[in-house]
């Protein structure tokens, strides 16, 4: 008889991962923003080889998934979603080989790969957009992106004053009368998404990488693939006043025909075992978000409700209620997530001054443009981001974790504005400083150069006090927040249950205080008064912050069992 048991580690965690289908449901992914993860080969910036050597990192923590941002070849542009090429790698982070070794390694430690795609443009080096600006008005080259003709009485004015994401106008000229539309930076035309050729070839790209191991999509800007550019084009002025629209009429955002698209897709991933999985980043109204979550369609969507909330009991509860509901609705589970590539991190929005509201002025004035220290408070910051994000991991559904969230980074303020690389600080210079601060990279080692990132030096400047929050330095502290993760992960995959929860009133009737149980028995609680409380009976799990003579102090979450 033929023994057909796998042999290797690595097999019998390949037989796992293609057993559960469901895997999504309830993982804990891990972004990684791959130029400012690890460097391996010492050239200040972050490649697939230094990901492969940090696996074992990764498995440690306890993660289930890694959500891979762009690597595809790319000018830069935009941190790497400016994408020449959908079915490579950039050149200064790999090449294909090194990510099928990537792939197999993740795999082998049982954690599965979630890469990001950019359909809404690609780069102005892509190779039909370089065929579009040679050839003619109305040709076959230009239908793939959307070109309109100038206004004006000579032509040479935008064809409306929409502006960009990233400030400036969204319409960019060609040199021939006409101008091509970018949402985001010029470096970024729209595709035209009512173009078959254009659907067609991203699904190609959607089995190219489904055939080389990955097992799911991260969907950039899923809400703005299908426009209607019919003329006369509204005024932006009128697109601001419709921002919600919740009946997908909407020019740019949110449209129905978006179902079809994505139907398409859902046929793609389903033709795989276990089918490939999709998460939309739809920055749309709660009452919209359904629809990406949808079976039929990507199933599954972000909400970003709690990164945008207060530190505050009744703004969460809410969130968490509305979201639960949701899910109901569509048949899929949460995404709960903090911090990632594109916010000021956590830990330092949640030791800002106090601010009733969350688009009250300190608050405000730090997401969007960064912020002086004497408006922070460090200490109170991460001791709210260790509870916040350990009744997040309490919660039913998928977390989504940021690289170096895990060791409490704070967001990196003071980057000089010579070594800024993100489009937003150069297209509205003096008003917003941009995303750089929560990109910079990690740090691995107390000292050195990089701290561990490379052998020389990071592609963007990293403070001295990084050291102290290296994985170095917290791996020795078992009080450390990069130990609360490694408990907490290994803690939720013992304590999953069904995805509900029931809401608890606490003894003191205290409306500060968040307390719910899960399926098994287990319980998490955190106290977001100023006083602190008592516990509620059972086995003390995890904590954020000590307990204070057995009570649960401010600002700290606690699980229980029994």
């Amino acid at each position: 008889m033929t023994d057909t048991r796998p042999t290797t580690l690595a097999q019998e965690n390949a037989a796992i991962l293609a057993k559960d289908p469901n895997w999504w449901r309830q993982a804990a992914v891990y972004q990684i923003y791959p130029r400012s993860f690890a460097d391996a080969n010492g050239d200040g910036i972050g490649d697939l080889p230094g990901i492969t050597s940090r696996i074992p990192y990764l498995a440690e923590l306890g993660v289930d998934a890694v959500w891979l941002s762009p690597f595809y070849p790319s000018a830069l542009a935009d941190g790497g979603y400016d994408v020449d090429d959908y079915r490579d790698v950039d050149p200064k982070l790999g090449t294909l080989a090194d990510f099928d070794e990537m792939v197999a390694a993740l795999h082998a430690s049982g954690i599965r790969l979630i890469v990001d795609i950019v359909p809404n443009h690609s780069s102005n080096r892509h190779r039909w957009f370089q065929e579009a600006l040679a050839s003619p008005k109305g040709s076959a080259a230009r239908d793939r992106y959307l070109f309109h003709d100038g206004a004006g009485p000579d032509g040479t004015e935008p064809p409306s004053d929409w502006k960009s994401m990233f400030g400036g106008s969204a319409w960019e000229p060609a040199g021939d009368g006409q101008f091509y539309l970018h949402l985001f930076a010029p470096e970024q035309p729209d595709l035209n998404w009512a173009n078959r050729e254009v659907r067609d070839d991203f699904l190609t790209t959607l089995r190219f990488w489904a055939d080389r191991g990955v097992d799911g999509f991260r969907v950039d800007v899923a809400h703005a693939l299908a426009k209607d550019l019919t003329y006369p084009l509204r005024s932006h002025d009128e697109l601001e006043e419709m921002k919600l629209v919740t009946d997908g009429s909407h020019p740019l955002w949110d449209r129905e025909e978006l179902d079809e698209i994505y139907a398409e897709w859902r046929a793609v991933f389903d033709e795989y075992d276990p089918p490939r999985i999709a998460v939309a980043e739809a920055w749309v109204e709660p009452s919209r978000r359904y629809r990406y979550a949808l079976p039929t369609s990507l199933g599954q969507a972000f909400n970003f409700d709690l990164l945008r909330a207060n530190f505050d009991a009744d703004e969460f509860r809410a969130i968490v209620d509305h979201n639960i509901q949701s899910v109901a609705v569509t048949g899929s589970s949460n995404t709960w997530v903090f911090s990632n590539h594109d916010v000021v991190r956590h830990a330092t929005r949640y030791g800002l001054a106090d601010d009733p509201g969350q688009e009250g002025e300190v608050g405000k004035r730090w997401l969007l443009h960064g912020g002086p220290a004497s408006e922070l408070d460090a200490a109170l910051g991460l001791r709210r981001a260790r509870a916040a994000t350990l009744l997040m991991l309490a919660l039913p559904g998928s977390a989504y974790l940021y690289q170096g969230e895990e060791l409490g980074l704070p967001e990196v303020a003071d980057i000089p504005d010579a070594e800024r690389q993100d489009p937003t600080f150069f297209r509205s210079p003096g008003v917003e400083v941009g995303r750089d601060g929560c990109r910079v990279p990690l740090p691995w080692t107390t000292a050195g150069s990089s701290f561990g990132f490379g052998a020389d030096g990071a592609h963007l400047p990293q403070p001295s006090w990084f050291g102290a929050f290296s994985v170095e330095a917290e791996g020795a502290d078992p009080d450390s927040t990069l130990h609360l993760y490694r408990r907490a992960l290994a803690l939720r995959r013992e304590l999953q249950g069904a995805e509900e929860l029931t809401w608890r009133r606490h003894p003191s009737g205290a409306d500060d205080v968040l307390w719910f149980e899960r399926p098994g028995g287990w319980q998490s609680i955190t106290n977001f008064g100023a006083s602190s409380v008592d516990l509620p009976e059972g086995e003390v799990l995890v904590t954020s912050a000590p307990l204070e003579d057995g009570r649960l102090p401010s600002a700290t979450t606690a699980w229980l069992r029994g």
